[in-house]
């Protein structure tokens, strides 16, 4: 798949879009692309999917379409862009797969011998130091000599699952990466990929019942209820291709928990509370993503092309514009629900969906905004998976799923989601009814305005600020909706600004949500930021209250006024004191960014 005629030894393009240009020219002088137009347009929609930039400078960009005449693989080389890799590294050395489309998934075939062959230090510099194309062949068809010492073959045997979100890189990276220190050690092992062409060398029964332990390398959920009764290590991807030895020999140590079912299906994870909310979380995360990026855009860019009107706030009357808008509230609507949905299920697996997707829609209906949707889907998923633990008779065992353990937990999320939304309620006139005991203009008035509006991002909380600062509108004191439009545009501001200064902070959707958010800070739609707060809330509500709350007493000293019930820089036609109001903005996203950055360094260390 690779030949000469297929190698660039040097790349010029300067920035992601020219490399994939150049690798795209590359395929089609070599004859292997019917309308290379078509195959970049391919390539590029599957790097806004998440991007194929790798680590240790690798990217593997790659497309599957009718406009490839045959199977190829360019290479090209290059001193460095930004690729928005895995490690925020700049990525040098690149691997562009075309396949044709009716061709089987080969394609992810040879991206997983590539893979492998790039886990070695060794063929990784060889590759940045060879001065022809005849070499660069001779690296990747060169076989790597098998690593095993029959005198040292130790007793046990491990099997092991990898699976990443994405599915393609790092599920075979892993994999590969088991494997080899497994030969290289003299130990028997076997790993199944759970990657996007299915499920492959799938584990048997007769594999978990004679293995010694099992190994987890895992960013989604698997099916865990086949591991019952065996010791089990549970870890993120990346560490079976970092540390893949210290997890076999924990193993062979008999190291890991004991995946507990009993008889009734009542199962526990190996792994601590902690780790194990923080994997439900990120599931409910990444499946949210989307609706957040397509409605933001959407919705920011309906406002930006029909402006902002004193008084009324967005004006958009053009039936097109109009038409934008509303797909995009649509897309925000299904926000909250996919984020509780997709928590439920990863505790729960499937039974926890429904319950999650309506604990999420409730969420939306009592104004709980995602806080109260984060509530919803861990309270479904363990209310489904608690349901799925009773001990039924043999006849009702089938409908469970279907039936008994979606319509019960439905019901009592409900419930809970009844009497949580009386409660806020009454929180909102409360906090209302003790706004408007305040000073109008004062900056502590307009610091707890701040802090409310960041708070919950489209909550009951930033509600009850937001509202009152429209009504003051209308009383004449536009001064109390200056602070607000500052603080209402900070967080995804200076979330879009903290993935920009340290992207290794950050997961790669994270990064390209980043861009979002900071497109959406500048129409004013504080919802960007919710990702980011969903993530890591005890680091990012924390660091986007302080910006916003120094922005809006900025914003007070200055004298801002808003005559727009609005906020962001959309608005500044209808601001008074314009340069006041662009300072509070940029200091209080700064703040933001710079804080929310050094609490993320200090988690890493």
């Amino acid at each position: 798949m690779l030949e000469k005629k297929y190698i660039k030894l040097k790349l010029t393009g300067k920035t992601k879009d020219e490399i994939l240009q150049e690798l795209v020219d590359v395929l089609d002088n070599g004859g292997a692309l019917e309308n290379k137009d078509e195959f970049l347009k391919v390539v590029k929609a599957r790097e806004a999917t998440s991007s194929t930039g790798l680590e240790e400078g690798i990217a593997i960009p790659h497309g599957k379409t009718k406009a490839v005449k045959k199977p190829a693989v360019a290479f090209g080389r290059s001193e460095g862009v930004d690729f928005n890799s895995l490690d925020g590294e700049p990525s040098k050395l690149f691997f562009m797969i075309a396949a044709p489309e009716d061709a089987t998934d080969s394609h992810i075939e040879t991206l997983s011998k590539l893979t492998n062959k790039l886990l070695d230090d060794e063929v990784r510099e060889k590759l940045e130091n060879a001065k022809t194309e005849d070499e660069i062949l001779n690296i990747l068809n060169e076989e790597k000599k098998e690593i095993i010492n029959s005198s040292e073959k130790r007793d046990g045997y491990v099997v092991a699952v990898t699976a990443c979100p994405v599915g393609i890189a790092h599920t075979y990276m892993a994999a590969d990466s088991l494997v080899n220190k497994g030969k290289e050690l003299g130990v028997e092992i076997k790993v199944e990929t759970n990657g996007s062409v299915g499920v492959k060398n799938e584990l048997t029964a007769e594999d978990i019942k004679r293995a010694t332990g099992v190994i987890v390398a895992a960013d989604k959920t698997i099916d865990m209820d086949r591991f019952a009764g065996k010791k089990v290590i549970q870890v993120p991807v990346k560490q079976a291709i970092r540390a893949p030895k210290e997890l076999i020999e924990k193993t062979l140590n008999g190291e890991g928990e004991i995946y507990k079912s009993s008889s009734n299906g009542k199962k526990e994870t190996p792994k601590n509370e902690k780790t194990g909310i923080y994997k439900h979380l990120m599931n409910g995360v990444s499946h949210m993503l989307p609706l957040v990026v397509c409605g933001g855009v959407l919705i920011a860019l309906s406002i930006a092309l029909s402006g902002i009107k004193a008084g009324s706030g967005a004006d958009v009357t053009n039936p097109f514009f109009k038409s934008m808008l509303d797909l995009g509230v649509a897309a925000f609507g299904l926000m909250i629900p996919i984020l509780s949905g997709y928590i439920a299920m990863s505790i729960a697996d499937r039974p926890g969906l429904a319950p999650g997707l309506v604990g999420g829609a409730l969420a939306n209906t009592v104004g709980a905004g995602f806080l109260g949707g984060m509530v919803a889907g861990f309270a479904a998923g363990y209310i489904a998976k608690w349901v799925k633990s009773w001990n039924v008779p043999e006849g009702l065992k089938p409908i469970m799923p279907i039936f008994v353990i979606p319509l019960v937990s439905t019901s009592l999320v409900g419930v809970i989601m009844y009497f949580i939304g009386a409660p806020i309620s009454g929180f909102m006139n409360m906090l209302t009814d003790v706004l408007k005991g305040m000073e109008a203009g004062s900056v502590f008035l307009a610091l707890i305005l701040g802090c409310m509006i960041s708070f919950d991002m489209g909550g009951p909380i930033n509600k009850v600020a937001f509202l009152f600062g429209s009504a003051m509108i209308t009383q004449g004191v536009p001064t109390v909706m200056g602070p607000i439009a500052v603080a209402i545009c900070i967080p995804p501001i200076g979330m879009g600004i903290a993935t920009m200064m340290a992207p290794k902070n950050y997961e790669v959707g994270e990064r390209e949500a980043g861009k979002a958010a900071f497109a959406m800070g500048l129409i004013g739609i504080t919802e960007g930021a919710i990702p980011f707060a969903a993530a890591d809330p005890f680091r990012v509500i924390p660091s986007i209250m302080v910006g916003s709350g120094v922005g809006a007493v900025i914003a007070a000293i200055g004298k801002v006024a808003d005559h727009a019930p609005h906020g962001g820089p959309i608005v500044l036609p209808v601001v008074d004191n314009k340069l006041m109001f662009i300072i509070a903005i940029v200091v209080g996203s700064l703040i933001s960014a710079i804080m929310v950055n050094i609490l993320k360094k200090f988690k890493k260390q």
